[in-house]
């Protein structure tokens, strides 16, 4: 039997039939029509927010990252309550800007910008995240050819990486950024084009629980873009700090301590250079905001016994859920919170491996977990899905039918 991972605070301590919102997960699929579907709590994500405002010094700016979760009424809901968003591609922004986002605050990264998604973020004035001296010249003659004056900031490669993140984004060689001792001379060409220099983007890594490590990766970001401002001459308007809080998503994963994280923010930011007085820093987050907001519901379709081990056979899998999975960048295949939604809290009397539809023995959501004793048409919910889960899936694979998102905020339901 393998452990699963730690199921979410607002849902640990429930009993009988879960509730999302408040609302009964049988309720959530009649109005949904169909299984599977994802549900997104709005008001789990504001009280994310609330949780970082309280905890984070004044002055830092709270961005949503758009790629965690781009449900239109997901982004809205940020856009209400957040200071500005974050994109990784041209179809983010042009739907971000759909969504009514306040272009003055949005940027746009990714170290492979065309040729049109740059135009469009030049016409909508959000600032550009140059990946590379030549997207800069790519930009700046866009800008020229436009009539515009392009906002533009320099994604930093930085020396270090965020210890013990998910993934890392900085550090070493790599396809993000612009190495750390080729920014000056970058800003300069820049200021010369007559470009409204933004600052700088530092994000050196994601899905970090070790409070310690991202402080210190703040620490040292703050420290490097003082000696970066010191050697342009010029003091940056902006520093995105980017993000890497995480969320717990597998057995001994610990939550993150945002309030730590906080404190020592705070510290740093009082010690900083001269420099930076008059900076704006933001931080970038995505996952920790909406992930633990989200659910993925499946349905039971069949229950079967091979080689005496039960199979409980689901109309959901790794089509909608790469990551639960455990194929969306897991070494090893852990077991995601899972529970069977009808029998929240109940004693369990079994042992069984929940698989998805898919001809492929990747398409597991849960292996050898124990759960109570389970029928066919029961409900199996998935936690932890707010991110990364329907949008980073393989959709297509195998022509199966999509997975429904709805949304629920104040005990309505949004479809």
């Amino acid at each position: 039997m393998k452990p699963i991972g730690p199921i979410p605070p607002a849902f640990a301590g429930q009993e009988g039939e879960l509730t999302i919102g408040g609302l009964c997960v049988s309720a959530l699929a009649e109005a949904a029509g169909q299984t599977p579907f994802y549900v997104y709590d709005l008001n789990l994500a504001s009280a994310q927010v609330t949780r970082f405002r309280a905890a984070m010094p004044d002055g830092i700016d709270l961005h949503y990252a758009v790629k965690a979760n781009p449900h239109p009424l997901v982004i809205k809901h940020f856009i209400k309550i957040t200071d500005g968003l974050d994109m990784a591609s041209g179809g983010e922004l042009a739907r971000v800007r759909d969504c009514g986002a306040d272009m003055d605050h949005v940027s746009f990264a990714g170290p492979g910008k065309r040729n049109a998604e740059i135009e469009l973020a030049l016409t909508l004035g959000a600032t550009i995240n140059l990946e590379s001296e030549h997207e800069a010249t790519r930009a700046l003659a866009s800008a020229q050819r436009l009539g515009v004056t392009p906002r533009l900031a320099v994604r930093v490669n930085p020396d270090f990486e965020l210890k013990g993140s998910g993934m890392s984004m900085g550090g070493g060689a790599k396809p993000f950024g612009v190495d750390a001792e080729r920014v000056p001379a970058l800003v300069r060409v820049l200021l010369a084009g007559g470009a409204d220099w933004r600052g700088f983007h530092i994000y050196s890594g994601s899905q970090s629980l070790d409070a310690a490590a991202i402080s210190e990766c703040q620490r040292a970001s703050l420290a490097l873009a003082a000696d970066l401002a010191n050697a342009i001459g010029e003091a940056p308007a902006t520093i995105n700090l980017g993000g890497g809080f995480g969320i717990p998503y597998t057995a001994n994963d610990s939550a993150l301590d945002v309030e730590a994280v906080g404190s020592a923010l705070d510290a740093a930011l009082a010690r900083r250079d001269g420099v930076l007085k008059d900076t704006r820093f933001m931080i970038e987050l995505g996952r920790w905001l909406i992930g633990e907001a989200g659910v993925y519901v499946a349905r039971i379709l069949d229950r079967k016994l091979s080689k005496g081990e039960i199979f409980l056979v689901t109309d959901g899998g790794m089509h909608h859920h790469l990551a639960a999975s455990g194929n969306f960048g897991m070494v090893m295949k852990r077991n995601y919170p899972v529970a069977i939604a009808s029998q929240m809290g109940a004693e369990a009397g079994e042992t069984a491996t929940i698989v998805g539809p898919l001809c492929t023995p990747l398409d597991r959501l849960a292996a050898d977990i124990a759960v109570p004793h389970t029928e066919i048409g029961d409900l199996v919910a998935v936690f932890a899905s707010g991110a990364y889960g329907l949008s980073s899936s393989p959709v297509n694979f195998l022509s199966h039918p999509s997975a429904l998102e709805i949304v629920v905020e104040d005990g309505k339901i949004t479809t």
